[in-house]
């Protein structure tokens, strides 16, 4: 984690730590905004099972440039709106999502084979 100083008029220096997450972009519909769901391995205290829990944030994006299934950094800011408190800090990497629904016309037929 980055820590970033504050100075105050007295000059004592006090360091904040800033957190930031990693997740992947899952909507991008909203006007900058961008919902990231950052998932975490986590095991069981007793039994040593390992699982996976998942939350969704809504992180500031100003020129609405990332897209869904880019897996980005986002750090910690100051309150945006009720729901808003992360901004989208940079691209991690990038996976191919097509943009295009490819219609399969072979979709009415039965499962041995004959169509409808």
């Amino acid at each position: 984690m980055k820590e970033k100083v504050i100075k105050s008029k007295e000059e004592v220096v006090i360091t904040k730590k800033i957190k930031k997450l990693v997740g992947e972009i899952v909507s991008d519909k909203m006007d900058k905004t961008v919902v990231v769901k950052i998932t975490e391995k986590l095991a069981h205290p007793k039994y040593g099972k390992i699982y996976q829990k998942s939350r969704k944030i809504q992180a500031h994006d100003e020129k609405n440039e990332y897209k869904i299934g880019q897996k980005v950094e986002i750090a910690e800011t100051r309150p945006y709106s009720k729901n808003k408190s992360w901004q989208v800090t940079k691209v991690v990497s990038t996976k191919q999502v097509p943009t295009e629904i490819i219609e399969d016309s072979n979709l009415d037929a039965n499962i041995d084979g004959s169509a409808k």
